[in-house]
C-alpha cells in the first residue's frame, strides 16, 4: 500500500510542476517508468499492471485531438493508436498497380488495413534495442546459400523494399520494420558504436569461464532500461521464443552489459539473456500453496472478471422470403433437361476452354440429353451380366473426372442422375499416396462404390501397374472403371427412355466433406433439396433464361457445382468454365471472357479477383458493365472483404457496379446458407462492421474504429435465402439460441440442405437434427435446424455475417481465435520474400489440456537464415500483438514438402498428422512453450521447516514405522575367516590348495587365455613385491598406480602390492586410439593418488611415453614406470603383514555419475569384511564357478575380479567386457561352457547381449559347432566347445544373474533381457540387481536364497514431493521400481531426510544410510577436506538413534516391508534406490529424477537413440542422440517439449540434437549428466541442433 500511495504523491506532484513549468515531454516520460519501475520492484505489480500505469499517468498530459472531448481512457485509446498508425502510404488504387511476380498463390488473406495494423504493431518494437542471435547450422542441414556471403540488406532507399514486396502485397515503407537489426548488437541510449558479427570457430573450455563470469556479475534487467539486452522483442515479457542454432561456423556475439563490460560469448549471451527473461514477471505472484496429497493439479484458467460479456436480448429466428413457385419450373432436374434438350437441342450448355483461353467444345443441350441417357443405359444394362448387374438404381458410383473437364463431369452426372444411381464425385487420385487419398477411399468404401466414372483422357493418365491395370490405391475398395465417352458406349434400343420422376426423398448425390482432423464425410442430398436448392438460387440470383454464366470454380462440389452444372441446366443458361490450368496462366482469362460472351454473371473466389488486380495493366480494353452479379464463393472468409474493396476500386472505371458484387456463405450441410441479392439501388451500401478481435475471442461483438490495431473487418453476405429459416446458437453444448450481440455458430431450417452424412446416424443427429431452445429451454420449432459449421451473426436488417468457420475455431485458454485470423496476420508482416503466400498452415495440437498453436510455412528456396528467422520472430510479435495469443511452435519447411490438395492448397489435417508423428522435416522452429503454457501447476511451496523429531512423532502416531532395515548376522567363523589379511589368506591357499585353479581368462574367441591357481598367484605376487622393493625403492605405505588391461597381471600386481605393503590403486588403461581424451584422466588418478610409482605391462609402458601422449600430457612428470612383463628371480626377503586391520589396504578411485573424481580408503578390515559378506550372500566356496563380465577398476566390478576368489576359494572365469564388442556372444556361451550357477555383468554388457544377440537366439539354441562359429564369425579349436557342441548355449543352470549398478535398477532392459533368454533356459528370478555407492561399495545383492526380487509401482508425482505412494500397476502416472536385491550380512539401513537429518518413515522418500563393516573410511584427497569426509563417512542422526555412525550414500530411496519372509521367518524389507540426490533437479519447488524425464523423451518419436537431461540454472536442458538422417532433428524439438510437458508439467528450456554415441557412458553403462553438462557449457558437443524455448 505504501508503495501505492508513494506512486501517487509523486504522480500529483508531477501534474503540479508539468502545469507551471511546461516541463518536456522526455522527463515525462522517464519521470513516470520511474514511478511505475518503482512499484515494479517492489514486487506489486506484474509487467501488464507497469504498462497500465504507466499509460494512465501519461494519459491526462497527451495532447487531444481538438473539438472533441474524450473520457480519460478513450483518450489515451485514441492517442496511442495515433503513435501506432504509420503515415499513409499511396492511394489503394495505385497500390494494385504493381505486377505479379511468380509464385503468387492464395489471396484470401489480403488485407491493406490489417497490413498496416500489423507493421504498427512491429513498429511499437523498433524502439527497443533488438540483439537477435542468427541459427547457425551445421553444413549438411543448409542447402541454401552459405550466411558467411550474406551482406545486410540496403535499407537506405525505399527502392528496394517496394521492389521487394514481390507478393503485391503494399505496406508503407515507414510503416514496415527495417532490417537494421539483423547483427546481433544491445547498445546504450547514445551510444554510436556497434560491433559487426563475427563468423569464427567458438573456443572450448574459455566458453563456459566467461559464461560464469557472466552470470556472477549479472542483475535482472527492468523493463525500459533502454541497454538491456533483448533478443527477440515481444509486447509482454511473457512473449518468450525459442532460439535456435546449428552447428557450423558458430557466430560469436559482442553485447554489452549494463556495466559496459562487452561479454564475447555464444552460449553465454543466449543463456545469460534466456535466464533474463524467464526472471521477468509473466503472471502476478502465485499464493503460497501445498498439496499434501500430492496432487499436482492443473491450473484452471480463471475467467477474467472484466472481459466482455453479450449483452443484447435473445435474438429471434430470421425468416426468409417465400418462395415464389413458378408455374413453368420443371418438376425435377431430369424434366428440366429433357425439356431443353428437346425443345431447344441446338442452345450452348457449356463451352470449355484449352490452356490459351480458346473455346475448346461446346456442350449443347441436345448433346447433354441425348449422351446423358447414354450414359444411364450403360450403367445399368453393360455392368455385370443380365441377371446380376452390377449397379442398381439407387447404388452408388464415383465420379472421377479432372478440373479441366467440365462436359465430360456434366454427361456423367446427369447420366446418374436419370439412371437413378447416386453419383459420389471426387478427386482425380494422382498417386498412391495423394495427401486425403485414403480418407476418400473410406468414404467409397463405406458408400459401397464398386464402380468408378471417368474420362478416356483421365483414364490413361491414372498411374498403371507392370501389366497396365489401374493399381487398388490404399484404403479404396476394388473398383471397376468405367470409360463415359460416347464413343465407348453401347446406343441404347429405341424403346428405352430413363423413367423421369418428380422430385422426391431419394438420394440425388453425395458431396464430400474434410473434416478438421483429415476423416472424410460424405453428405447426402435429397432430389427435392436439389430442385428445392436450385429454385431458391434462381429467385436469389435472378436468374433468366439463356443467360450466360462465367464459373472459375471447381465444379464437382460447393457453389461451383450449384450455379455451373445444376441451377443453370434448369434455367438453359450457358456456362462458360475456366480451368484452373488456365487461371495460373493467364489470370485475367475470367474478365476477357465476361467481355467477349457479354456474361450477366461469373461465379469467383476471392483469389481469383486478386489475381485479375495484379495483371489487369496487360490489357486495355476491358468493359465490365455486362455483369449484373459476381458471386464472390468465399465470401463467408471475412478476409475476402479486402479483395472485393480492392478489385471495386480499380475496376470501377471499368465499367463495374458496386452493387454488382454478392459475397455468398455456403457449407457442405447447409448448401447455400446467404447470398447477396444483386440491386438496382446503387445507392444502398452493403453492410460492414469493424469488430473488436478481443471481444471476438470472448465470442462477443463490439463495434470498434479501424484506428485500432486489432480489428476485424467483415461484410454481410445477403439475407437468409428464400423458403429458410435462421438462427444462431451457441458453438458448444446445448443448442441455446445466442444474444444478439454473439457469435454463434448458423444453423438453418430448410427443404433445401443436406439430410444426413452417409451411414454415421450419430454425427448426422448432432448436425442435421438440431432442435434451437430459446433461454426458457423450448424448442424454437418443430422442425429440425441443420448446422452450417459458420460463426456469425445477424446484424441490422437481417443481414447475415460470418467471422470464421468451426473448423478453423481454435479455443485456447477459454478465447476463440480463428485459424484464417492468425494466417491472414502472419502474411501481413513483411517483407514477404522467405516465405511463399497461401502455402502457410495454422492449426492447433493439445497440449497439457488445452489447445496450442502451431503455425507452419513453406520457405522460399532463396531466402537466408537470418531473414527466415526475423520473420518467424516478426511473426510471433505480431500474432501476440493483434491477437494477444501465443503461438506455441512456429515452422518452416522447404518449399513444396507440404501435402497439397487435389486444387493445390494445403492440405491441414496431412500437415497436422505429419507435425504430431515428427515427420515434417522442418528446416526451421521457434518454439515459445514459456508464452502459451499457463496452466501449468503451481509452484510446490515448501511447508515451514518442520523438526525431524516432529515427523517422528507424526510417523509414530499415524502407525508408520521408520524405515529401516539390516541383513542378516555374519555368523560363524570358519576356517578363512580367522586371517584379517587378504595377503594372508592368498598364503594359506597357496600352502593347503596349491593347484586350485582361482581364476580364468577367456578370450574374445572363448578360448581360455591365461589361468591362475593358488600357487602361482602366490610366486608371481612375490617376485613383483621383490621388484617393487628393489627397482622401485618403495616403502611401506606408499601407493602404485597400476594401469593394467583387464586380467591376470591386474591381479598379480595387486597382491604383489599387498605384498610389499604398497597402496594399490587400479587405474583403467588409456585407449591407444584415443589417447588424446582418457590419457589425461590416468594422469589426474595417477597424481591425486600421490603414486609413488607406476606398475604396468611393457605396451602400455612405451604407450606412456609415446609422442601421442606428449602430446596430451607432460610425459615427463610421471613417476618412475615399472614393467612386469620381465620380473626378477628371486623372492623379497620377507612379505610384509600390516599391524593394524584398520590401516589403508587399497584405494578405489572412480568417476561418479555427477563428474566426481574419488578416491574411497578401504581399510584390511573393511576388505575383509566385504568378501566375507558376499560370500554369505552368495554362497561361494571352492568347488563353484563364477563368471564376472565386469570392468575390474573401482567398486563392486574390482572385488569380484580381484578380492573374492581368494577370500572365498571359488574359480572366477573373468570376460573382460570390451571383447564383448567384438563377440557379443562370448558371455552367454561361456556362463553356458562352464555350467556357471552366478555370474556378475553391468548394464552395459546386458544391452550389448539384448541388442546383439537379440535376433539370434533360435541360432544359439543350434545343435552343430558350424552354426556357432558362423555366429561369433570367428574360427575355434573345436575342443574348447565340445560341451556345447551337443546340447547348444543353455542357461537353465543359472540360479543369479546380478547387474553390478549404481544406479535405480533398469526394469526395461532386465525383463527384456529375462524374456529374450527365456527360451535358452533362462530363469526370469534370476536376473536381478546390486546396489553400491561410493562410500560402501555393495549394499545390496540378491543372492541364492531368499525372496524373488520385488516391483512395485508408485505414483511419479508423489515422488516428487518426496512421497512415496503405492499404486497399481497400469494407473495413470505409475512408475515401476524394482527392488535393488537383498541387504547384505552385517549392513544396516536407515532412510534419513538429506536436509534435517532426521529418521524419515517408510512413505517418505530420503537419503539411504547405511552402517556397516565394510564401509569406505573415507575421502582420500590430497588438501584432506575433514568436513566433506565427515559428512559422508560419519553422520549422525539429528534425532532417535543418535549415537550410530552412518555413511551416507547420496543416494534416495525408500524401504518397504513385503508380505514376503527371507530365511530367517522375518518378514523382508526390500530397498527401493530411485536415484542421486545429486543428480535429482530441483524444479518448481519439486524433485524430478532424470531417469523418468529421458524415459518419457525416448518414447517420443523413434529416432531419439539414447537421451539425458540435467538442469542449468533454472532451466531444463535435453539432450537427444538422433539416429537417423539430420534432416529429422528438428521433427524432435516439437515432439520432446510436448512430451515433457505432457508427463512431467516442465517445460524444456534447452533441446540439444546430436549424433549418436555423443551422450558420455561411464564403464558401468551409466551416464555421465555432468560431463554432458559441462561439454555442453563449453560449446564442445557439437550439436545438429540447438533449440532456446525462451
Amino acid at each position: 500500500m505504501l508503495v501505492r500511495r508513494s506512486a501517487l504523491v509523486k504522480s500529483m506532484l508531477l501534474y503540479v510542476v508539468v502545469q507551471e513549468r511546461n516541463v518536456c515531454a522526455e522527463i515525462l516520460f522517464a519521470f513516470c517508468s520511474d514511478v511505475c519501475l518503482f512499484s515494479l520492484s517492489a514486487g506489486d505489480i506484474t509487467q501488464k499492471g507497469y504498462e497500465k500505469k504507466r499509460a494512465k499517468l501519461l494519459g491526462a498530459y497527451l495532447p487531444q485531438p481538438p473539438g472533441k472531448f474524450l473520457g480519460a481512457a478513450h483518450r489515451l485509446e485514441a492517442s496511442m493508436a495515433h503513435e501506432r498508425r504509420p503515415p499513409m502510404g499511396p492511394s489503394s488504387a495505385s497500390r494494385y498497380h504493381r505486377r505479379r511476380s511468380s509464385g503468387t498463390r492464395d489471396e484470401r488473406y489480403r488485407s491493406d488495413v490489417h497490413t498496416e495494423a500489423v507493421q504498427a504493431a512491429l513498429a511499437k518494437h523498433k524502439e527497443r534495442k533488438v540483439a537477435v542471435p542468427m541459427p547457425s547450422k551445421r553444413r549438411s542441414l543448409v542447402v541454401q546459400t552459405s550466411m558467411d556471403a550474406y551482406t545486410p540488406p540496403d535499407t537506405s532507399s525505399g527502392s528496394e523494399e517496394e521492389g521487394g514486396q514481390g507478393e503485391g502485397t503494399p505496406t508503407s515503407s515507414q510503416g514496415s520494420v527495417s532490417m537494421d537489426h539483423w547483427i546481433s548488437r544491445a547498445i546504450h541510449q547514445g551510444s554510436t558504436t556497434s560491433s559487426s558479427s563475427s563468423s569464427t570457430q567458438s573456443g572450448g573450455s574459455g566458453a563456459a569461464g566467461r559464461l560464469a563470469d557472466v552470470l556472477a556479475q549479472t542483475h535482472v534487467s527492468k523493463p525500459g532500461n533502454s541497454s538491456t539486452l533483448i533478443f527477440l522483442p515481444s509486447p509482454h515479457p511473457s512473449t518468450a521464443f525459442s532460439l535456435l542454432f546449428f552447428r557450423s561456423s558458430l557466430n560469436i556475439y559482442t553485447c554489452v552489459r549494463s556495466s559496459g563490460v562487452p561479454v564475447s560469448s555464444r552460449v553465454s549471451a543466449k543463456i545469460q539473456q534466456l535466464v533474463n527473461t524467464l526472471k521477468q514477471p509473466r503472471r502476478p505472484p502465485l499464493r503460497e500453496f501445498f498439496v499434501d496429497d500430492f496432487e499436482e493439479l492443473l491450473e484452471v484458467q480463471q475467467p477474467d472478471p472484466n472481459q466482455p460479456r453479450p449483452e443484447g436480448a435473445q435474438m429471434l429466428t430470421m425468416r426468409g422470403e417465400q418462395l415464389g413457385v413458378v408455374t413453368n419450373w420443371p418438376p425435377s432436374l431430369e424434366a428440366a433437361l429433357q425439356r431443353w434438350g428437346t425443345i431447344s437441342p441446338k442452345a450452348p450448355c457449356l463451352t470449355t476452354m484449352d490452356t490459351n483461353g480458346k473455346p475448346l467444345y461446346v456442350l449443347t443441350y441436345g448433346k447433354l440429353w441425348s449422351r446423358s441417357i447414354k450414359v444411364a443405359y450403360n450403367i445399368l444394362h453393360k455392368l455385370g451380366t443380365k441377371q446380376e448387374p452390377m449397379v442398381r438404381p439407387g447404388d452408388r458410383v464415383a465420379l472421377v473426372f479432372p478440373n479441366n473437364d467440365p462436359a465430360a463431369f456434366m454427361v456423367a452426372f446427369y447420366g446418374c442422375l436419370l439412371a437413378e444411381v447416386v453419383p459420389v464425385p471426387i478427386e482425380v487420385p494422382l498417386t498412391r499416396k495423394d495427401a486425403g487419398s485414403q480418407q476418400i477411399g473410406f468414404l467409397l468404401g463405406s458408400c459401397g462404390v464398386t464402380v468408378a466414372l471417368t474420362s478416356d483422357a483421365c483414364h490413361k493418365g491414372l498411374p498403371k501397374g507392370p501389366t497396365g491395370e489401374i493399381p487398388q490405391f490404399k484404403g479404396w475398395p476394388k473398383l471397376l472403371w468405367f470409360v463415359t465417352e460416347s464413343k465407348h458406349l453401347s446406343k441404347p434400343p429405341r424403346d428405352w427412355f430413363p423413367h423421369i420422376k418428380d422430385a422426391n426423398n431419394d438420394t440425388a448425390y453425395i458431396e464430400y466433406k474434410t473434416c478438421k482432423d483429415g476423416s472424410v464425410l460424405g453428405v447426402t442430398v435429397m432430389r427435392i433439396a436439389l430442385l428445392t436448392h436450385c429454385q431458391a438460387l434462381t429467385q436469389s440470383c435472378g436468374y433468366t433464361e439463356a443467360e450466360t454464366i462465367v464459373n472459375v470454380l471447381d465444379f464437382k462440389k460447393d457453389v461451383g457445382l450449384w450455379h455451373g452444372i445444376l441451377t443453370s441446366v434448369m434455367n438453359m443458361m450457358h456456362v462458360i468454365s475456366i480451368p484452373y490450368s488456365l487461371m495460373k496462366v493467364n489470370p485475367l482469362s475470367w474478365i476477357q471472357k465476361v467481355c467477349q460472351y457479354k456474361a450477366k454473371v461469373a461465379c469467383v473466389k476471392s483469389r481469383d479477383m486478386h489475381w485479375a488486380l495484379v495483371a489487369h495493366r496487360d490489357q486495355r480494353d476491358i468493359n465490365l458493365s455486362s455483369l449484373r452479379m459476381l458471386v464472390v464463393a468465399d465470401g463467408s472468409n471475412p478476409w475476402s472483404i479486402s479483395s472485393c474493396d480492392a478489385f471495386l476500386n480499380v475496376f470501377q472505371s471499368k465499367g463495374l457496379r458496386p452493387e454488382v458484387i454478392c459475397p455468398c456463405a455456403s457449407s457442405p450441410e447447409a448448401l447455400t446458407v446467404a447470398i447477396r441479392r444483386p440491386t438496382d439501388d446503387s445507392n444502398q451500401p452493403p453492410g460492414r462492421g469493424v469488430l473488436s478481435m478481443q471481444g471476438l475471442s470472448h465470442g462477443v461483438i463490439r463495434v470498434d474504429t479501424e484506428e485500432r490495431l486489432s480489428v476485424l473487418t467483415v461484410q454481410d453476405v445477403g439475407t437468409v435465402m428464400p423458403g429458410a429459416l435462421m438462427c444462431v446458437v451457441k458453438p458448444e453444448g446445448v443448442p441455446q439460441l445466442c444474444r444478439t450481440d454473439e457469435i454463434g455458430e448458423l444453423c438453418v431450417c430448410s427443404v433445401a440442405t443436406g439430410t444426413s452424412y452417409y451411414g454415421l446416424s450419430g454425427m448426422t443427429k448432432n448436425t442435421f437434427e438440431v432442435f434451437p431452445m430459446n433461454s426458457s429451454g423450448a424448442p424454437v420449432s418443430e422442425y429440425p435446424f441443420t448446422r452450417t459449421g459458420l460463426l456469425g451473426f445477424v446484424g441490422p436488417g437481417g443481414l447475415v455475417f460470418i467471422a470464421g468457420k468451426m473448423d478453423g475455431l481454435m479455443v485456447v485458454s477459454g478465447r476463440r481465435h480463428n485459424a484464417d485470423d492468425i494466417v491472414a496476420t502472419a502474411l501481413a508482416v513483411e517483407p514477404m520474400k522467405f516465405v511463399y503466400r497461401g502455402r502457410i498452415a495454422v492449426f492447433s495440437v493439445t497440449v497439457l489440456h488445452d489447445e496450442r498453436i502451431v503455425v507452419v510455412a513453406e520457405q522460399r528456396p532463396d531466402s537466408t537464415e537470418e531473414d527466415s528467422f526475423q520473420w518467424m520472430s516478426r511473426v510471433l510479435q505480431a500474432i501476440d500483438s493483434i491477437h494477444n495469443v501465443g503461438v506455441f511452435c512456429l515452422a518452416l519447411v522447404p518449399a513444396n514438402t507440404l501435402p497439397k490438395t487435389p486444387l493445390g492448397g494445403i492440405h491441414l489435417s496431412e500437415t497436422k498428422q505429419l507435425f504430431l508423428e515428427g515427420s515434417l522435416h522442418p528446416c526451421n522452429v521457434l518454439m515459445c512453450p514459456h508464452t502459451c503454457v499457463t496452466n501449468l501447476p503451481k509452484p510446490r511451496q515448501k511447508q515451514p521447516e518442520i523438526g525431524p523429531a516432529s515427523v517422528m512423532v507424526g510417523n509414530l502416531v499415524s502407525g508408520k514405522r521408520i524405515a529401516q532395515a539390516s541383513g542378516r548376522d555374519l555368523g560363524q567363523i570358519e576356517d578363512n575367516d580367522q586371517f584379517l589379511f587378504l595377503s594372508e589368506v592368498l598364503q594359506w591357499r597357496a600352502q593347503t590348495t596349491p593347484d586350485h585353479v582361482l581364476f580364468t581368462l577367456l578370450s574374445s574367441r572363448g578360448a581360455v587365455l591365461s589361468s591362475l591357481t593358488c600357487l602361482q598367484l602366490h610366486k608371481r605376487a612375490e617376485k613383483i613385491a621383490a621388484m617393487l622393493m628393489e627397482r622401485g625403492h618403495l616403502q611401506d605405505g606408499d601407493h602404485v598406480a597400476l594401469v593394467y588391461p583387464p586380467g591376470i597381471d591386474l591381479i598379480a600386481a595387486f597382491y604383489g602390492c599387498l605384498y610389499a605393503g604398497c597402496v594399490p590403486i587400479t587405474v583403467r588403461p588409456p585407449h591407444p586410439q584415443n589417447i588424446a581424451t582418457t590419457l589425461p584422466t590416468v594422469k589426474m588418478i595417477v597424481e591425486v593418488s600421490r603414486s609413488a610409482c607406476v606398475m604396468t605391462t611393457q605396451v602400455i609402458s612405451k604407450l606412456l611415453k609415446s609422442k601421442e601422449a606428449s602430446a596430451a600430457v607432460d610425459v615427463r612428470t610421471w613417476p618412475p614406470v615399472l614393467d612386469t612383463d620381465d620380473l626378477p628371480k628371486k623372492k623379497p626377503p620377507q612379505l610384509y603383514k600390516p599391524s593394524n586391520p584398520d590401516t589403508l589396504a587399497y584405494l578405489d578411485f572412480s568417476v561418479s555419475t555427477t563428474g566426481m573424481l574419488a578416491g574411497v580408503k578401504m581399510s584390511h578390515s573393511a576388505t575383509s569384511a566385504f568378501c566375507r559378506s558376499i560370500k554369505l550372500q552368495c554362497e561361494l566356496y571352492p568347488s563353484r564357478e563364477v563368471a564376472i563380465c565386469l570392468d575390474p577398476y573401482c567398486g563392486l566390478g574390482f572385488v569380484l575380479w580381484c578380492l573374492c576368489s581368494v577370500y572365498s576359494g571359488h574359480q572366477s572365469i573373468l570376460i573382460p567386457p570390451s571383447e564383448l564388442e567384438v563377440n557379443p556372444a562370448l558371455w552367454l556361451l561361456a556362463v553356458s561352457q562352464f555350467r556357471v550357477r552366478d555370474t556378475f555383468c553391468s548394464y552395459s554388457v546386458m544391452e550389448l547381449c539384448t541388442k546383439g544377440l537379440g535376433l539370434q537366439t533360435e541360432s544359439l539354441k543350434v545343435q552343430s559347432l558350424e552354426m556357432l562359429k558362423q555366429l561369433m564369425g570367428q574360427l575355434y579349436r573345436p575342443s574348447v566347445f565340445v560341451c556345447v557342441q551337443s546340447r547348444g548355449l543353455d542357461l537353465s543352470r543359472v540360479r543369479t544373474c546380478v547387474v553390478v549398478a549404481e544406479e535405480r535398477p533398469r526394469i526395461a532392459l532386465t525383463q527384456s533381457f529375462s524374456k529374450l533368454f527365456k527360451d535358452l533356459g533362462l530363469h526370469p528370478r534370476a536376473v536381478s540387481t546390486s546396489f553400491g555407492c561410493r562410500v560402501n561399495l555393495a549394499i545390496c545383492l540378491q543372492g541364492t536364497s531368499g525372496p524373488d526380487p520385488t516391483t512395485v509401482y508408485v505414483d511419479m508425482r508423489a515422488l516428487r514431493h518426496d512421497r512415496v505412494r503405492l499404486v497399481e500397476r497400469g494407473s495413470p502416472h505409475s512408475l515401476p521400481l524394482m527392488e535393488s536385491g537383498k541387504i547384505l550380512p552385517g549392513v544396516r539401513i536407515i532412510i534419513a531426510n538429506p536436509e534435517t537429518k532426521g529418521p524419515l518413515g517408510d512413505s517418505h522418500l530420503g537419503e539411504i544410510w547405511v552402517h556397516s563393516g565394510h564401509n569406505g573410511s573415507g575421502y582420500f584427497t590430497v588438501y584432506g577436506d575433514e568436513a566433506l569426509q565427515s559428512d559422508h563417512f560419519n553422520s549422525r542422526l539429528s534425532f532417535g538413534d543418535t549415537q550410530t555412525v552412518w555413511a551416507r550414500t547420496g543416494y534416495l530411496g525408500f524401504l518397504r516391508r513385503t508380505e514376503l519372509t527371507d530365511a530367517s521367518g522375518e518378514r523382508h524389507d526390500a530397498l527401493y534406490v530411485v536415484g542421486a540426490l545429486d543428480e535429482a533437479m530441483e524444479l518448481r519447488g519439486m524433485r524430478y529424477h532424470p531417469i523418468d524425464i529421458e524415459t518419457s523423451v525416448i518414447r517420443a518419436h523413434k529416432s531419439i537413440m539414447e537421451c539425458a537431461v540435467f538442469p542449468w540454472t533454472n532451466l531444463l536442458v535435453v539432450v537427444v542422440e538422433l539416429e537417423g538422417s539430420e534432416q529429422e532433428a528438428l521433427d524432435l524439438v516439437p515432439l520432446v517439449t510436448n512430451a515433457v510437458l505432457e508427463e512431467h508439467y516442465l517445460i524444456v528450456g534447452v533441446v540439444v540434437v546430436v549424433d549418436v554415441g555423443v551422450i558420455p557412458i561411464n564403464s558401468r553403462g551409466e551416464k555421465q549428466r555432468m560431463h554432458l553438462r559441462d561439454g555442453f557449457l563449453a560449446d564442445q558437443l557439437d550439436p545438429i541442433y540447438v533449440a532456446y524455448n525462451m
